[in-house]
């Protein structure tokens, strides 16, 4: 039990007044049980599940669900409303610089990045921010950046923020140099003076008696200010529109061998439906139709056997949409049996599809998420970050999960958490996709429920501040929600 509202005496239609506050994070499915009872006898009324998305969500911020739980008995409704707290409105700007970082390359200095992490409240840490890289030196002064009170710490000033210090390779294998701990209140004094950490690393600290740091770390500035947040663009009607893009290359392997990664198992989903049912269902929360686009690409098609970059999971070519994440599922499976796994394996027909569709709407109202989800080397690179350059302009953001051993890295450059995304000269206007190989959320334990939850975390932490980087550059304000 997490909170209780107070009783309202002698009334089958109650509106409580007491309210009880919980965290909000857009990456995770928030699941909760509302239970009514009759006060004194504790006569059980019935209950409703809902997630917390859905509330958001939900259109004027109002959702009504039914009570269920009495066999064979109208157990009547509940009606559930959401609002933001103040502070998870405020917009953190800071600068860091660094000082004497350990020397990781043989070849030349240090590559240097900080990754941000949150502290959860059940011990785990979520990444909210990368900086960029700055190359070859150890004393790199990284660029100012602005990151929500909420995504930071959820509004509780005193919570653990956890900031490593990466020297980056282009193989995606970063080498770690070392960490510190700070929190919001402490981030806050460097508005009067300047905060100095010391990076630590724990392995060195073990085995080095004369360890003294692996370098220092300063806050040069820290400033906050209100804006607009996330929730206030979903409440005010901004829709979020999922599309699914999934491969159908041969090198996969045939969908009927348990090596394939497109094999079903009567025991099991496969990696390319975790990673569908974990992201999908997260956001499906925010789509108020509940109808997904998706796509298949690098297969052949019938009736007639040409290779396809492009084609309807769903066989409709008029309406390629799904009724649910269920639905995409369904489809999905359906035209494994139906297509031959083929090649190449290409991205840009169906960024540039989804890019089409977003650029229909750009007042705000729409926002496009494509989840595209691979086992291998993209075959049209240059013309995958031309389309994803293009589309940085436009109100839409790119998920890509790795499935299987291969190397991506090739991907991690695609991803611009740490060098700005170019082609032919023009560089990406925002940041717009988030790459993860699905190997790295696969609980040792085999628990698969765990290994969605954890990528989920990962893959849409950054989708409200790439809605928000758009929305801002395009000086967008989110509409009022209709008056009841």
């Amino acid at each position: 039990q997490f909170g209780r509202t107070e009783v309202i005496d002698n009334t089958l239609n109650p509106d409580f007044v007491r309210k009880f506050v919980l965290d909000y994070y857009f990456e995770e499915k928030q699941n909760l049980r509302f239970d009514v009872a009759v006060f004194g006898v504790q006569d059980f009324l019935g209950q409703a599940f809902v997630a917390l998305g859905e509330v958001i969500g939900a259109q004027r911020g109002r959702l009504e669900r039914p009570l269920t739980g009495v066999p064979g008995k109208r157990c009547g409704t509940i009606l559930l409303l959401a609002e933001e707290l103040s502070n998870c409105r405020d917009i953190i700007t800071m600068q860091l610089c660094a000082n004497k970082l350990d020397k990781k390359d043989f070849f030349g200095k240090s590559d240097p990045f900080l990754v941000f992490y949150r502290s959860n409240e059940d011990g785990t840490f979520t990444i909210c921010h990368k900086t960029e890289v700055v190359k070859n030196t150890l004393n790199p002064v990284w660029q100012p950046f602005t990151i929500p009170v909420r995504a930071l710490c959820n509004g509780d000033y005193d919570r653990t923020v956890k900031i490593d210090v990466y020297d980056w390779d282009r193989d995606g294998s970063h080498d770690f140099i070392g960490e510190f701990a700070t929190s919001y209140r402490e981030l806050s004094r460097a508005q009067s003076q300047f905060t100095v950490y010391e990076v630590l690393n724990p392995r060195k600290k073990c085995k080095k008696k004369k360890y003294v740091n692996s370098g220092t770390v300063t806050l040069l500035s820290f400033s906050v200010e209100s804006e607009f947040t996330f929730v206030d663009y979903i409440r005010g009607g901004t829709q979020l529109n999922f599309t699914v893009a999934i491969d159908f290359t041969a090198s996969n392997g045939l969908p009927s061998q348990p090596t394939s990664l497109h094999y079903v198992s009567p025991y099991q989903l496969s990696a390319y439906a975790l990673a569908l049912k974990a992201v999908g269902e997260v956001i499906q929360d925010y789509d108020s139709d509940k109808l997904f686009p998706a796509y298949g690409f690098g297969a052949k098609v019938p009736p007639d056997g040409k290779i396809s970059h492009q084609f309807p999971l769903n066989n409709n070519a008029e309406n390629p949409s799904c009724c649910g994440i269920e639905g995409v599922l369904e489809s999905y499976l359906q035209s494994l049996r139906t297509v031959q796994l083929y090649g190449p394996t290409n991205f840009a027909p169906v960024i540039n599809q989804v890019a089409g569709t977003a650029a229909q709407v750009t007042d705000g109202s729409q926002y496009h998420v494509l989840l595209i989800i691979t086992d291998g080397v993209i075959s049209d690179m240059l013309q995958t970050k031309e389309a994803i350059v293009t589309a940085s302009a436009l109100p839409m953001s790119i998920i890509i999960v790795g499935v299987g051993p291969a190397e991506f890295e090739a991907m991690e450059e695609l991803d611009g958490d740490e060098v700005r995304l170019s082609s032919r000269g023009r560089f990406a206007e925002r940041d717009i996709v988030q790459f993860v190989p699905f190997r790295d959320y696969v609980d040792d334990s085999g628990n698969q429920v765990l290994s969605m939850a954890r990528l989920a975390k990962d893959v849409l932490a950054e989708i409200p501040e790439q809605l928000l980087s758009y929305m801002k550059t395009r000086d967008i304000k989110p509409r009022r929600a209709d008056p009841e």
